[in-house]
């Protein structure tokens, strides 16, 4: 999408519950731990245990929950209770890799 299509997708969210709701998913992507919790998930074929993402990213526990807990708020990420582990799926897979990609390029061209 062009900067002319953003335009009107920045006049359809006027409303402050739409700006709350687009600043509450930037916040939880605008973490390099948590965009990497992502990928971690989005690159796995199946969801993870939190200890496993944990253990991956060289991190305790409870530092990884938190993220965990902002990126669920966001709407991004489910967390499934199975026994007494937490096992993490993501959500929206299609629009992380898309913003993730809409990133880069524009790092890019600066």
């Amino acid at each position: 999408m062009g900067l002319e299509g953003w335009e009107g997708r920045i006049a359809e969210m006027s409303s402050s519950e739409d700006l709350k709701s687009a600043s509450t998913t930037f916040d939880a992507l605008g973490n390099a731990v948590r965009l990497r919790i992502l990928v971690m998930l989005m690159e796995s074929k199946k969801p993870l245990h939190i200890t496993a993402v944990a253990s991956n990213l060289k991190m305790d526990y409870g530092g990884i929950y938190r993220h965990v807990e902002v990126l669920r708020d966001a709407g991004l990420l489910q967390v499934y209770e199975v026994g007494r582990s937490r096992v993490l799926s993501p959500v929206n897979v299609e629009l992380v890799k898309d913003l993730i990609e809409k990133a880069k390029n524009a790092t890019e061209r600066h």
